[in-house]
């Protein structure tokens, strides 16, 4: 019997919510905004994280980079600044290592600030502005995961006789050349003459559309890059070993070489950063952890402006519909169906909003994807909590209203004008 006459209070509570539709829509709006919101903000965090994993694994899981500092998320103070360079011979020797697969050292010629080149690179009558100059080992492209699309590396010849070859970026040899084949073609960079050799692949992008200046390069042979700017000397280090598993014994023995050949005191700090990319993972959940913040904040406050507006409703309902309460419990129904009733009545409203949210979400991700070209991705998690959510605040907000309900006295609810 009991079981009846929930199942009746539960009938009742969708009738009405049937019959007063545009009330009830009006009444989750806030919910809506809310779920939509959490949707919204947590798809772009979940499709950037996506995107910077796929970023971070472009260079391996068994690859570490040694420089004077971390540069990455760091301005370097004047103390790093001040630091002792990295030499070619010290890549020679972390390439003696035991778990060392290969070793690559690299210099560039680039606005570092902006993250673009100063130099042009033309072809015949076509221009190219901004290119990033690199001087590489011919190990580069096997060290970084590189792939070309045409041609290949410079060789060890090549480096040894300070060749006039270059490998150049995907969007430098695009708008130089076409459709036309590059290989084999000569392009002039600061005055001088350079034979293409190679092309490489694109870069993948954190956000879709523009240019990716990582993309618009010249790679030199080390020797190379001396002749054209013996004035650069900042070198990083890229190192490629065996297993992931070995990284923390590579990590070590590559610190401790270094700190023998820079001739760092016991006592002192390392001169120098190891890193992998793993470390941008790491930064980039730092960023991500004031995103969430910032989710909450805007999420909580629409979820608690449609908790308000749900329960204003149900009071106002509990008061329209007091003669019919004072019926219902004069023909039997307890204070528990009344309870259930209106406790379903305000939670299926929240519900019904944390679905139109999501629906409401899930379009603004899918706009946000392809017609922004950002990289969004809906999140199976945020969404099944967001709804829950939802559900939770029409249980807390609809309890009052429904226990007020409930606690009718009947005699006095009949009277009711």
């Amino acid at each position: 019997m009991a079981v009846n006459d929930s199942r009746e209070s539960i009938r009742m509570a969708m009738e009405t919510l049937r019959v007063n539709k545009l009330r009830s829509g009006l009444t989750i709006l806030g919910i809506v905004i809310g779920v939509a919101t959490v949707i919204s903000i947590s798809s772009l965090i979940n499709g950037v994280n996506n995107r910077v994993a796929e970023i971070a694994s472009q260079f391996g899981t068994n690859v570490l980079w040694v420089f004077r500092w971390n540069f990455i998320g760091i301005r370097p103070t004047a103390e790093m600044l001040a630091r002792k360079q990295l030499t070619l011979d010290d890549a020679a020797a972390i390439a003696k290592l035991p778990h060392v697969v290969a070793v690559d050292a690299g210099r560039q010629y680039n606005n570092w600030e902006l993250g673009v080149g100063y130099v042009a690179v033309r072809y015949k009558d076509k221009k190219i502005q901004n290119t990033i100059l690199n001087g590489s080992l011919p190990t580069f492209a096997a060290v970084s995961n590189l792939s070309f699309s045409a041609g290949r590396p410079f060789t060890e010849d090549e480096e040894f006789r300070a060749a006039d070859v270059t490998v150049l970026g995907h969007d430098t040899a695009q708008k130089l050349f076409g459709t036309e084949n590059p290989i084999g073609k000569q392009v002039i960079i600061g005055g001088d003459v350079f034979t293409v050799i190679g092309v490489l692949d694109k870069y993948k992008q954190l956000f879709g559309g523009g240019d990716n200046p990582n993309d618009n390069v010249a790679i030199f042979p080390m020797s190379t890059f001396h002749k054209i700017h013996p004035e650069i000397e900042d070198t990083i280090i890229q190192i490629k070993y065996d297993k992931p598993e070995n990284k923390s014994i590579v990590t070590e023995e590559v610190r401790m070489l270094l700190r023998e050949r820079r001739r760092v005191r016991t006592e002192k700090n390392d001169d120098f950063s190891i890193f992998g990319p793993d470390y941008i993972l790491s930064f980039w959940s730092q960023i991500t952890e004031g995103l969430v913040i910032f989710m909450f904040a805007v999420s909580s406050v629409g979820l608690m402006v449609g908790g308000v507006g749900v329960m204003n409703i149900m009071l106002v309902s509990v008061t329209e519909r007091t003669r019919e309460i004072g019926v219902r419990k004069a023909i039997g129904a307890t204070k528990r169906n009344v309870l259930i009733q209106f406790t379903v009545e305000a939670m299926t409203l929240c519900a019904l909003g944390g679905i139109v949210g999501i629906l409401l979400g899930t379009v603004i991700t899918l706009a946000i994807r392809y017609g922004f070209s950002f990289p969004a991705s809906m999140s199976t998690t945020w969404t099944i909590i967001a709804f829950v959510v939802s559900g939770m605040i029409g249980l807390v907000f609809g309890i009052y209203p429904a226990w007020k309900a409930a606690t009718l006295d009947p005699i006095e609810a009949l009277r009711y004008e």
